[in-house]
């Protein structure tokens, strides 16, 4: 099964979640659009997991921290989302892609993240926090993923457990389980993450 991953905002544990769901599923994994990759990126994370040969390399990458369009405009350069979507025609299946930022993040003049989610046409997974204030973030997204028409598979909490919050969001969208902070990872750390997941 291929998934879209994406979150409520910015840091909020996309990169992580989406490597332990293709370490999980045995599937490949790739962000198509990359900003802040002044060191490292969400695709070198990915790697030290999965191995070379299971991440896709982006379409686009930018250093600047910044969200995609404004990252592309410091370059003097402009992301076409067509591009992406040839990329992913020629992607191995199953895949794991990840956003950027939250769905309404600005991709360039007049396109954003749920108009390049829609054309890949992926279930998506939503990451969400268990602070204050995700609640109203992750029925944000929601409302605009259904009123594009995508599938949601669920959402997953990343943070200190509140039972409260995963009880309110089950309530709209089905709750796929949470992962908790972590120092450091391991395999056995994806390997159990994956398995206390409500994913077959």
């Amino acid at each position: 099964m291929s998934y879209f991953v994406t979150g409520t905002d910015t840091g909020v544990g996309k990169t992580v979640v989406a490597t332990m769901l293709a370490h999980g599923l045995g599937a490949h994994y790739w962000k198509p659009i990359q900003t802040g990759a002044t060191e490292s990126t969400d695709s070198d994370f990915a790697r030290r997991w999965l191995g070379h040969a299971r991440v896709v390399p982006e379409s686009f990458v930018f250093a600047a921290p910044l969200s995609p369009n404004l990252a592309a405009a410091s370059e003097g350069r402009v992301i076409d989302v067509r591009d992406c979507e040839r990329a992913f025609a020629r992607t191995p299946r199953p895949i794991v892609v990840e956003g950027a930022g939250g769905v309404l993040v600005p991709l360039a003049r007049g396109v954003l993240l749920v108009d390049l989610m829609a054309q890949l046409a992926l279930p998506v997974i939503v990451v969400a926090r268990t602070s204050l204030g995700t609640i109203n973030h992750t029925l944000l997204t929601l409302e605009c993923l259904s009123r594009r028409g995508l599938a949601v598979r669920g959402v997953i909490l990343n943070g200190e457990p509140q039972s409260n919050v995963a009880r309110t969001i089950a309530e709209y969208a089905p709750f796929i389980g949470k992962i908790q902070p972590c120092a450091t990872f391991d395999s056995d750390w994806f390997n159990l993450a994956y398995k206390d997941l409500d994913l077959p």
